[in-house]
């Protein structure tokens, strides 16, 4: 898995899938979203779509 240096999506491609920015191996912390509108954790770091994301990437 990689993760989007932008928005912090994770995906298996080169480009992220959500914004198109460059993706990186270089990540850490994996959270999981499946409802973004009710998540107080969604809302404070702006995720509005549900997926996989990573806490921070280099």
């Amino acid at each position: 898995m990689k993760a989007c240096t932008v928005c912090k999506m994770l995906s298996a491609n080169e480009r992220c899938p959500s914004c198109g920015n460059p993706t990186s191996d270089n990540w850490s912390g994996l959270l999981i979203i499946t409802d973004p509108e009710e998540s107080d954790i969604a809302r404070e770091l702006n995720i509005k779509i549900p997926g996989e994301y990573c806490l921070r990437v280099r």
